[in-house]
C-alpha cells in the first residue's frame, strides 16, 4: 500500500490515507506520486497530496531502503518544500532544524546513557536519569 498525506493550505498534515499500489501504475508498468494524486483529486476534490513512506523516519529507511521525504507523515506536522520533507512539530523555540534528519533538534546532545527533560528556560539538559542497560 501507498500513503498519501493530506495538506491543508498552510502544507500541515491534516490526513494520510492508503492507496492501493495498483493506482500509482502507470503505462509503463511503473509507479507514480501523480497518479495517486489524481486518484484521491478525484474522490477529495483538491490536489494538495504529497506521497510518504511508512518505513522512513528521521531520514532514514527502517528497512535499510532508500529513506522517502524525511519521516512518515504524521498528524500536523509541516511539509517543508526547501528540504522535500515532512517535519515533526517543533517542541522548543531553541531548537534547530537538522535538515539531513527532517527533525528538530536540542542546541546541545542529550548526555549519552541518561533521559533527560530539556529545560528551555535554562537551556540544558535537566533531572537526568542512567538508561537501564538490561
Amino acid at each position: 500500500m501507498a500513503h498519501f498525506a493530506e495538506l491543508n493550505e498552510n502544507n500541515k498534515v491534516i490526513n494520510v490515507i492508503k492507496v492501493h499500489n495498483n493506482v500509482l501504475i502507470n503505462a509503463n508498468g511503473i509507479e507514480e506520486e501523480s497518479k495517486g494524486i489524481e486518484f484521491l483529486n478525484s474522490i477529495y476534490g483538491h490536489n494538495n497530496w504529497k506521497q510518504t513512506s511508512i518505513n522512513t523516519c528521521r531520514g532514514e529507511h527502517k528497512l535499510g531502503g532508500t529513506p522517502f521525504r524525511k519521516n512518515y507523515a504524521g498528524y500536523w506536522y509541516d511539509w517543508n518544500e526547501s528540504i522535500q520533507g515532512f517535519i515533526p512539530p517543533k517542541l522548543h523555540n531553541s531548537w534547530v532544524l537538522n535538515e539531513d534528519k527532517g527533525v528538530y533538534e536540542a542546541p546541545i546532545p542529550m548526555p549519552e546513557g541518561q533521559h533527560c527533560i530539556w529545560d528551555e528556560e535554562n537551556g540544558e539538559w535537566s533531572q537526568c536519569e542512567n538508561i537501564p542497560t538490561e
